[in-house]
Formats: structure tokens, C-alpha cells, sequence
């Protein structure tokens, strides 16, 4: 169903997570329909490169020392100021903690400040709107969340309402992705860099594992493949075996996320037949052209509906936020200025506490 709200919502959003300082201004009508007004995300690229990976305390200073700023810009991109503002919403979790304090501290100030309620956003419900930012995508939908972080299969019936059908028992297919990239030598970020080496590469010059052939649920593994890809990539020589490697990482990874998105597609269609068959694909891997093209062929073998958000808006961004943000308020909802932080925070709360694919530490059960 498609939630209606009483007024236009003109929301301020914000996304320090990981190691992208991202601010924006999304506009959600009466009638559902979004526009971004503005989308602002300054990269910390340059600043991790040296260390082949995320550093959280660079990434906590670096948003420390760029929010400002950057919301400032969205604010002067979008052509609004903070009295034209319904709400402000700001990514609570989950990430690296000292990145995810820095922008809720700074949402919960320009909530304070100007009186504005405040949305304290679940990051993986960012991306689990973000297809709504380039199309009209109705509730319910099927959903494959496919990031560095995160690997799952959610059934969305609405607003903050997620039913975990699969998710990884080990590594995403982002972090699998870049791992392998880094064993390769390749640059960091390394899933990009991954994918433009496999654009010359033979995909079936190397046999990969596939992981949990004898088991019938939703769920991914990586870790086995990551293991193989770097054993293998060890005894390359020529740019070309490189190529080739990549190539075949990059179909293994494609293969075992439609496998287990054509399982969850035949749970969904038995039980939405009535209300329409969406698939929708999100997060930064759904940027991959490989991967895109298999799961679209995939859904549309099904009988599904395929959308996939605008390329800006896979990686992590703002603009999903902020319509994360407008919609909980189109309903009614806020958050009070003491809302937490959280490192660790489930779509489905229910099946990560009862059903978990790690087990809960201090910091609380993961996907």
C-alpha cells in the first residue's frame, strides 16, 4: 500500500555511517511523489586509500570536520533554508559508531535549534527506499540489500515493516568484493576496481566453490569463495590470469545472489500474488553491472517487477535518508533528541533475536 501524508514533507538529511559525509534535501508530496532538491557526498577515498580499507577513527574526524559544511551546501543546493524544513533525519545506525555519533549529534542540534522533529533513521532502510528516489515503487516489495555490510533478502510491507527472508551467515558480497580486489592488488575502493579488471577477463577460465548447495533457505556465504579467489590469485602471473579471476569472482558472486533471490521470489509469489510482484535491488553492489543484469534477468523470469535505484543513489547518500526520514514523519512518526546510536540495529529485530546468523554481542544481534 502507499502511505499518503497530510502535508508536503521537506526533509534535511544526513549520513555519516561509514566513510561518506552526505547531506541532502528530499521533497515527498502530498501524494507520495519525491523529488531531491539536493544531494551533496564528500568521499573520504583519498584519506583510507593508504590503508586498503576504512580507518573508523579517520572516518569519526573526517565527518567532524566536513558536516558543517556539507549541509550547508545541500541546504544551498536545494535553494532552501532551515525554516523552510519539515524535519531533519539522520542516520542512527547501523555503522562504524564514531561516524554514525557525528551526524546524529549534528541532526539532533538542528532539531533543537529550529524546532524541527527529528528522525532517527535505521541506514539499511535508507537503502531499502532508495529505489523511490528515481520511480514509483509501491509497497510491498521483495528486497535484496546488497552492500559491503549487509546481505539479505527482506520482504518490505511498508514503513519500517521488514520480514527477513535470507541473509549472509558470514561475509556480504560488498566486503567479499573488496577483499578479493585487495588480494588482486587492486586499488581501494576495490569492488569498482574489480569490476572494470573483469570487463577483459574469461569468467570460466577458474572453478570457484559454490557455498551451501545442500541447503534449500535464502541464505548467503561468501567467505569460502573469498578464501578460494585469494589462494588462487596467489600463483597469477600476467594481467591477463588477473582478468580472468576477477571475471570469475565477480559471475560466482552474481550466480549466488540470483540462486537465492529466485528462492525467496517463489516464497514471495505464493503469498502476493494479489498484490503485485516487486523486486527491488539496493545498496552499493547493485551499482555492479554483472550483478544488475543477472538479477534483473532473473526477476524477470519470474514474473517480477525489477527496480534498482539510480546509480547515485546505491552507494551510501543522503537523499535516501532524508526519504527514510519523510515518510516515517508522512506517518506520524519522530524520534526524541535523546535517541542512540547504534552500531549494530536489524531490519527485522524479531528474527535477528530469535533466528540469529551471528551470535549477539554487547553491541546487540546484527542482520
Amino acid at each position: 500500500m502507499t502511505f499518503r501524508s497530510q502535508s508536503p514533507q521537506t526533509v534535511l538529511g544526513l549520513e555519516t555511517s561509514c566513510d561518506e559525509t552526505a547531506a541532502a534535501v528530499v521533497r515527498r508530496g502530498e501524494d507520495g511523489t519525491v523529488e531531491v532538491l539536493s544531494s551533496v557526498v564528500a568521499s573520504q577515498i583519498a584519506a583510507h586509500a593508504p590503508f586498503g580499507g576504512v580507518v573508523p577513527e579517520i572516518a569519526a574526524r573526517a565527518h567532524v570536520e566536513s558536516i558543517d559544511a556539507i549541509a550547508a551546501q545541500a541546504l544551498a543546493d536545494a535553494g532552501v533554508g532551515f525554516t523552510d524544513l519539515t524535519g531533519v533525519a539522520a542516520t542512527a545506525g547501523p555503522g562504524l559508531v564514531g561516524g554514525v555519533m557525528v551526524g546524529l549529534s549534528f541532526g539532533k542540534a538542528v532539531a533543537l535549534a529550529r524546532g524541527l522533529p527529528l528522525v532517527a533513521v535505521n541506514h539499511l532502510e535508507g537503502h531499502a527506499v532508495s529505489a523511490r528516489l528515481g520511480a514509483a515503487v509501491d509497497y510491498p516489495f521483495l528486497l535484496l540489500l546488497v552492500s559491503g555490510g549487509h546481505c539479505q533478502l527482506l520482504a518490505v510491507e511498508g514503513v519500517g515493516a521488514c520480514r527477513r527472508l535470507g541473509s549472509t551467515i558470514d561475509d556480504a558480497a560488498g566486503e567479499a568484493f573488496d577483499k578479493i580486489a585487495k588480494t588482486l592488488g587492486l586499488p581501494y575502493p576495490g569492488g569498482p576496481a574489480l569490476e572494470k579488471l573483469a570487463e577483459s577477463g574469461e569468467p570460466t577460465r577458474f572453478e570457484l566453490p559454490r557455498m551451501l548447495l545442500g541447503r534449500k533457505d535464502c541464505d548467503f556465504s561468501f567467505s569460502g569463495l573469498k578464501t578460494a579467489a585469494a589462494r588462487i590469485a596467489e600463483g597469477l602471473t600476467g594481467d591477463h590470469q588477473r582478468a580472468d579471476l576477477a571475471a570469475a569472482v565477480q559471475a560466482a558472486i552474481a550466480a549466488q545472489l540470483a540462486e537465492r533471490s529466485d528462492r525467496a521470489m517463489a516464497t514471495y509469489a505464493a503469498q502476493h500474488a494479489e498484490t503485485g510482484l516487486r523486486f527491488v535491488v539496493a545498496g552499493g553492489v547493485a551499482a555492479n553491472r554483472t550483478v544488475r543484469a543477472r538479477l534483473q534477468a532473473t526477476a524477470e523470469a519470474r514474473g517480477f517487477a525489477f527496480t534498482a535505484p539510480p546509480l547515485a543513489y546505491c552507494t551510501d547518500n543522503a537523499a535516501m535518508i532524508a526519504l527514510a526520514g519523510a515518510e516515517r514523519l508522512a506517518m506520524g512518526l519522530s524520534d526524541p533528541l535523546d535517541a542512540a546510536a547504534r552500531p549494530r540495529w536489524p531490519l527485522d529485530e524479531a528474527a535477528a533475536s530469535a533466528n540469529p546468523t551471528h551470535v549477539p554481542g554487547r553491541k546487540g544481534a546484527k542482520a
